[in-house]
């Protein structure tokens, strides 16, 4: 069984158990999040639609931690013209785990 949410602009396909990274949360470590954005719920054969969400549709996750991801170099560079800049990005995640998906 699994489902597609959507939570910070982004779409994620997740089943019981994963481990995924979003944007940044408002929410403090070991709180319980549900999601009620739920796009899609497959289970085998039995395939669920949402437009543009399913009525009644939660997917529950535990809050694991809070952190910053790699850094992304950005360079921007013109040759011959003495011109390059340089810098640098860490985005802000919330890893969450998927504990229950109901429709």
């Amino acid at each position: 069984m699994y489902a597609v949410i959507a939570t910070g602009g982004k779409q994620y396909k997740v089943s019981e158990g994963d481990v995924i990274r979003i944007e940044t949360l408002a929410a403090a470590e070991n709180d319980e999040i549900t999601f009620d954005k739920v796009l899609l719920v497959a289970d085998g054969d039995n395939v669920n639609i949402g437009a543009p969400y399913i009525d009644g549709g939660k997917v529950s996750a535990t809050v694991n931690a809070h952190g910053r991801g790699k850094k992304i170099e950005i360079i921007k560079f013109k040759r011959r013209k003495h011109y390059r800049k340089q810098m640098g990005h860490r985005q802000n995640f919330t890893e969450v785990k998927i504990t229950g998906i109901s429709v």
